[in-house]
């Protein structure tokens, strides 16, 4: 699957890491910042406290008051359900700071996308569409 073209079309911010990201503008004001090329970063199961999906994982980090993160488990779980050999597995941020400090998470709900292998191959913070989610999904099968 290719990258939506409001992906190409928005503008691009930069971290001060170098890690290219890029705004993307969504219905009523919000957005989601998608990190275009991932990490690179290989995770595992015992990583994560689940097991992987043989083809994809979506890995969702959330807060308990976290608005935007109920929404998002519930596409992401519709999206893992959709196709098979994806999983879906949430972490509680506040309980997982190391990690969460590793992989640059600035806010809930961040999405990591890894492939079958553990590797993140695409990362947004934001709010997701179920149309998004399947777009990044198709970059790691």
């Amino acid at each position: 699957m290719s990258i939506p073209e409001h992906f190409m079309r928005a503008s691009g911010i930069m971290r001060p890491s170098g890690d290219a990201l890029r705004t993307v503008p969504l219905e009523r004001g919000r957005e989601i910042e998608v990190r275009e090329q991932g990490t690179g970063r290989v995770l595992g199961a015992d990583e994560l406290g689940a097991e992987l999906g043989e083809r994809a994982t979506l890995v969702q980090f959330s807060t308990a008051f976290c608005q935007p993160c109920r929404a998002t488990r519930r596409t992401l779980a519709e999206v893992a359900a959709m196709v098979d050999g994806v999983a879906h597995i949430e972490i509680d941020a506040e309980d997982h700071l190391d990690l969460v400090r590793e992989l640059d998470v600035v806010r809930t709900p961040t999405v990591l996308v890894l492939d079958g292998k553990g590797r993140v191959v695409r990362m947004a913070a934001g709010q997701p569409r179920r149309a998004d989610v399947i777009a990044a999904l198709g970059r790691a099968l």
